[in-house]
C-alpha cells in the first residue's frame, strides 16, 4: 500500500507526464483555423483548401473561422492569446506576421516573433504589375524609362497602405531610382477597376483580383513581382528579368501559424500534415490556378523565411517613410 508520503512524492512525476500524454494523443477534439480577413479572399480560400486534407489526416474537425479587422491583427492577437496546444491555428499572411509591427509599432498588441510561430509557409503570393492598355509603356523597361523622364507623373494603385502591394511599388521606386505616386484603395476590386478606367496608369495587385479584366483585355499584365514567372501567367515576365532590376523580388505569403510556445511534437505533427497535403497534385493545381506558388519549407526554414522577409519589409517601410497613424 502506498504511504501518504510516497503518494505525494509521485505527484510531480504524474504532472510531468501529462504534457507528453497530451501531445501523444493530439488531436482529440476540434481545431479552430483562424483567417484574418473576410470570406472569399486569398487567405480564406487557402485556409479552406487546406482544411479538408488536414481534417482527413488529423481525424478531427478543422473549422475555418473568419476573424477580420485591424489589418489582420484581430485574428493574430486571438492566436497569440490562445492556449499553445495546437487547437487554435491561423492562416496568416505577410501583413500580420512580418509587416504590421513596422507600421503600427507601439500600437501592436502582440509580438509576431515572440507570440506566433509558423508551422509551414504554404504559398508565396506574387503581385502582378497591371497597366491600363493606353498607358505610355508596355513593359517594366518602358515604365522605368517613362518614370525617369516624367518624375511623379505616373500613379499606381494598391489595396491599401503598407501592404505587400504598396511595398512592391515602393521597392521598384527605390531600386529603379524613380518616383511614382501611390494611390491606396480600400480593397483590391476598386484598385483594379480604376486601372481599367485609366484613373491610375498601373498598379500592383493579386492575380485573382485582376484576372477577369486581364482576360477581357481591359488591363494588361506587364510583369510579376516574384523572382520567377507564375505558372498561371507563363507569358508575363518577372520584374527581375529586366537586367537593371535582376535582384527585385517582393511577394506576399500565407502560412499556417500556431502560438509560439506550442509543443515541438505538435508542431512536427502539424507540419507533416500540411506538407503531405501540399504534395497532392490536385491541391497544388488548385493553389496555382489562384496565382499562388506552393512551397515546401521545413519548420526551421519557415521560421527563417518569415524573419528575413520581416527585415526586408521593415527596410522598405523605413526608406519610404511609410506611417500609419490610425
Amino acid at each position: 500500500m502506498l504511504t501518504r508520503r510516497a503518494a505525494l512524492a509521485g505527484l510531480p512525476l504524474v504532472a510531468l507526464a501529462r504534457p507528453s500524454l497530451a501531445q501523444g494523443t493530439y488531436p482529440n477534439r476540434e481545431i479552430r483555423f483562424l483567417v484574418p480577413y473576410a470570406a472569399g479572399g486569398g487567405q480564406d480560400i487557402s485556409a479552406r483548401l487546406l482544411a479538408d486534407p488536414m481534417r482527413a489526416a488529423l481525424g478531427q474537425p478543422v473549422v475555418v473561422e473568419n476573424r477580420s479587422g485591424a489589418s489582420g491583427m484581430v485574428a493574430a492577437q486571438a492566436l497569440a492569446r490562445a492556449p499553445a496546444d495546437g487547437y487554435t491555428l491561423m492562416l496568416g499572411g505577410a501583413g500580420e506576421t512580418a509587416v504590421n509591427h513596422h507600421l503600427f509599432r507601439d500600437k501592436m498588441t502582440y509580438h509576431p516573433v515572440n507570440d506566433l510561430r509558423p508551422v509551414m509557409i504554404v504559398v508565396k503570393v506574387p503581385n502582378v504589375v497591371m497597366a491600363n492598355p493606353n498607358a505610355p509603356f508596355r513593359d517594366i523597361a518602358g515604365l522605368v524609362e517613362y518614370a525617369k523622364a516624367h518624375p511623379g507623373a505616373l500613379s499606381y494603385s494598391s489595396s491599401g497602405i503598407g501592404n505587400p502591394q504598396h511595398l512592391s511599388g515602393e521597392l521598384l521606386n527605390h531600386m529603379a531610382g524613380i518616383r511614382t505616386v501611390h494611390v491606396p484603395y480600400r480593397g483590391s476590386a476598386p484598385a483594379v477597376t480604376d486601372i481599367a478606367a485609366g484613373v491610375v496608369q498601373f498598379g500592383y495587385n493579386s492575380l485573382a483580383s485582376g484576372l477577369p479584366l486581364i482576360q477581357g483585355g481591359q488591363i494588361r499584365a506587364i510583369a510579376v513581382t516574384s523572382k520567377d514567372r507564375m505558372p498561371a501567367l507563363p507569358d508575363v515576365p518577372a520584374v527581375a528579368e529586366y537586367p537593371p532590376l535582376s535582384q527585385y523580388e517582393l511577394v506576399n505569403f500565407f502560412g499556417v501559424y500556431a502560438p509560439a510556445q506550442t509543443p515541438e511534437g505538435v508542431m512536427e505533427r502539424l507540419h507533416a500534415v500540411v506538407s503531405n497535403a501540399l504534395k497532392e497534385p490536385a491541391l497544388r493545381q488548385r493553389f496555382e490556378s489562384q496565382g499562388l506558388l506552393v512551397q515546401s519549407m521545413s519548420l526551421a526554414e519557415s521560421r527563417a523565411f518569415v524573419a528575413a522577409e520581416a527585415e526586408k519589409f521593415g527596410e522598405i517601410v523605413r526608406v519610404a517613410n511609410i506611417r500609419i497613424d490610425a
